[in-house]
C-alpha cells in the first residue's frame, strides 16, 4: 500500500469537500491537491506559474463540467501529452450522458464515474476509487 497524491479537479467546492473527506477515512490517506477549474489543472499538472514547485500526481479525479476549460479538454490534454498521459484520470462527474461517457473514454479516460446523490454512496465511490488506485493498481513513479 502507498500514500497516493491525488490532483481533484472540480469546481463546486461541496463535492470537493465530500471527496477530500472520503479519501481522508482510508487507512493511508492521500495527499490531496485541489484545481478549481481546467485551466487550473493544466498548470498544475505542467508545473506552470503559481504550481512550479507542483508534484506530480499519481491519480486525477475529474469533474467534466466546469469553467474557462472543460473536463474533456483536460482529459484530451493530458493524455495527449507524452509527459502526463501514464497519469490515471478518473471522470468523477454527475453526467450520466452517453455522449459524455463515451466522450471520455475516447479520450482515454482510465475510468469514467457517475456521482452517487446520497452521501454514503458518494464516500464509498470515492473510497472504492481510491482503494484500487492505492492498494490494487500497479502505478509507474
Amino acid at each position: 500500500m502507498r500514500t497516493l497524491t491525488v490532483l481533484v479537479v472540480d469546481d463546486d467546492d461541496a463535492d470537493t469537500l465530500m471527496i477530500v473527506e472520503a479519501l481522508q477515512t482510508a487507512t493511508v490517506p492521500p495527499i490531496v491537491h485541489r484545481a478549481v477549474d481546467g485551466q487550473e489543472a493544466l498548470d498544475f499538472l505542467r508545473r506552470r506559474g503559481p504550481f512550479a514547485e507542483a508534484v506530480r500526481p499519481d491519480l486525477v479525479l475529474l469533474d467534466l463540467n466546469m469553467p474557462r476549460v472543460s473536463g474533456h479538454e483536460v482529459l484530451a490534454e493530458v493524455k495527449s501529452d507524452p509527459e502526463l498521459r501514464a497519469i490515471p484520470v478518473v471522470v468523477l462527474t454527475t453526467s450520466d450522458a452517453a455522449a459524455d461517457i463515451i466522450g471520455s473514454y475516447g479520450e482515454h479516460a482510465n475510468a469514467y464515474v457517475n456521482k452517487p446523490m446520497d452521501l454514503d454512496s458518494f464516500e464509498a465511490v470515492v473510497q472504492t476509487i481510491n482503494d484500487f488506485y492505492s492498494e490494487v493498481a500497479v502505478l509507474p513513479d
